[in-house]
């Protein structure tokens, strides 16, 4: 019932007619029948055997069926494809039904089907197909209804309604919200068909569906809600990033030109320079310079600048160095296949007075998440539209700090005067298990979180911190995988570990170069694995 109320209180003016009519008959059944319905729903697919379906708190399953049967949201009769059919019986029914014209009983399930598929291309209702079996088969007729009705409330079809069983259960617990009048994602019927409409396009595109057919349906599609202009231009980029890898460069320049996604405009640069478009790509990349988007379009354009310059017959760039970082080589032996060559480092180098952590992106993020707690979870419009989130809806965004600036002020001043240390401590106790997007609670210890404030200087958590505010999506990645700890002298060190043949990737070079710039200690570990006698 909760989610019933919900979308009554908040979504009265968005809901079809039909809608309304659905949450007024679910109201009016019988506890039992709800459960059956709630139940059903919850499940995969649409069809169920009433002879499976045994819920204690239910009872008689066909009692609680009747009134589904009596409204249309269940029915008994339900044309079934062979493919359907194969999907609700079990070997030994399909033997029973349709033995007589199965040449190799003996073979798998699956090998049947081909040939009964040419043989039976009619669809029949279950008891059609095998009238001997006591049981009955219930189809569910209002998934769409439903479908619609889950994504008003989470705002997305990718959670479902097991999210109130795991909260149920303690196994996920969500930061309470203060829901604002105009919080929710889907203002109107128009936002409520165009996101389900998005979510159709998004299923044809992964089907293999014609590509052009695809992109037609999505940019035929207007839209005055920023939140689903999001949404399509990371389908049309997805869409381009397709099309690039097929070399169908260009349909894939005609969507990175018109998709204004967080990417793109690197990605159209590459696919010119592939094209041999190289004085559109300069000039692109050129103006790009002056005002990239972000630090990894800024570190692309440092790459591809002097590519298109010299191929246009310009003078060379000198490229800048890269900075001198600490080294550290092991050789190591490898006793174990399972092992993370990380675990074979951090075995090596921890000490008792010197421990190390493998903590990769995990311990700034989650010292982030705490100390910014109340910014992060600001009730702030179109921020959160439920109370099953992680986060905000617009973590992403490119203004979510913008939107919370003086938040996260507040937030980060707590460096400058030592209170940021009760306030990550206490708020670690207080929101032990709540679920966020920067806090790994299952990293996160008390030792390691004592160790982190006594050995981390708070100049270098601010600048982190701040860090990760100028691009969230790019920098709460690439951190250093292991971190050590000197408790006595108040010290850290930072390692990045690369296996044989392993090397940096972009955003682990981004963060190594912005310590060195921040004099933070840090060191790249580069492992051989050490010849075992035999």
């Amino acid at each position: 019932m909760q989610v019933i109320d919900w979308l009554e209180h908040r979504y009265a003016d968005v809901l079809t007619e039909e809608e309304h009519c659905f949450i007024r008959d679910f109201k009016g059944l019988a506890r039992e029948s709800r459960a059956l319905l709630v139940r059903m729903v919850m499940r995969k697919g649409i069809h169920f055997r009433a002879g499976k379906l045994h819920y204690t708190e239910i009872g008689d399953i066909a009692d609680a069926a009747g009134p589904l049967l009596g409204l249309g949201w269940v029915d008994e009769q339900m044309p079934l494809s062979i493919e359907e059919l194969f999907d609700v019986l079990l070997k030994a029914e399909i033997l029973e039904c349709l033995g007589s014209v199965i040449d190799q009983p003996k073979g798998k399930k699956t090998d049947w089907l081909p040939a009964l598929s040419d043989r039976f291309p009619e669809a029949r209702s279950f008891n059609q197909w095998s009238p001997a079996l006591d049981d009955r088969l219930f189809s569910l007729t209002i998934m769409s209804l439903c479908d619609r009705l889950r994504l008003m409330f989470f705002g997305n079809l990718y959670q479902d309604w097991s999210e109130f069983v795991l909260a149920d259960l303690g196994i996920f617990t969500y930061e309470k919200v203060e829901f604002s009048a105009d919080s929710r994602g889907l203002r109107s019927r128009e936002d409520v068909d165009a996101c389900m409409y998005l979510y159709q396009c998004q299923q044809l595109f992964e089907a293999g569906e014609a590509l052009a057919d695809v992109v037609a349906q999505v940019n035929g599609l207007a839209l005055s809600n920023p939140w689903l202009q999001r949404r399509r231009d990371k389908l049309l980029f997805q869409i381009a990033q397709h099309c690039e890898r097929i070399a169908d460069f260009a349909s894939a320049l005609a969507l990175y030109r018109q998709c204004r996604y967080p990417g793109a405009r690197l990605r159209l640069i590459r696919v010119l320079e592939r094209c041999a478009e190289y004085a559109l790509a300069l000039e692109l990349a050129t103006d790009a310079e002056r005002a990239p988007e972000s630090a990894a379009e800024q570190q692309g354009l440092l790459r591809v600048l002097p590519r298109l310059r010299r191929k246009l017959g310009g003078p060379p760039m000198k490229r800048a160095s890269p900075r001198q970082m600490l080294r550290l080589d092991l050789q190591l032996p490898r006793t174990d296949l399972a092992l993370s060559v990380e675990h074979y480092v951090q075995t090596h180098l921890s000490q008792d007075e010197a421990p190390v952590h493998y903590v990769e992106n995990t311990l700034i993020n989650s010292l982030f998440g705490l100390l910014c707690w109340p910014a992060i979870f600001a009730p702030l419009p179109g921020a959160f539209f439920h109370p099953f989130q992680r986060g905000p809806v617009d973590l992403l965004n490119e203004d979510f700090h913008e939107r919370r600036s003086n938040l996260f002020q507040a937030c980060l001043a707590q460096l400058d005067d030592g209170r940021y240390r009760h306030t990550i401590q206490e708020r670690f106790i207080e929101k032990w298990g709540v679920q966020s997007p920067f806090v790994f609670w299952g990293v996160l210890s008390e030792e390691l979180l004592a160790q982190a404030l006594d050995c981390l200087p708070a100049e270098h958590l601010k600048h982190w911190f701040n860090r990760l505010l100028l691009d969230i999506k790019a920098n709460r990645a690439g951190m250093p995988d292991l971190i050590q700890f000197w408790p006595q002298e108040k010290t850290y060190r930072m390692i990045e570990v690369k296996g044989p043949g392993d090397r940096l990737q972009d955003n682990q070079l981004r963060w190594l170069e912005f310590c060195h710039e921040h004099h933070m200690p840090i060191a790249v570990c580069y492992v051989q694995w050490a010849e075992q006698d035999a």
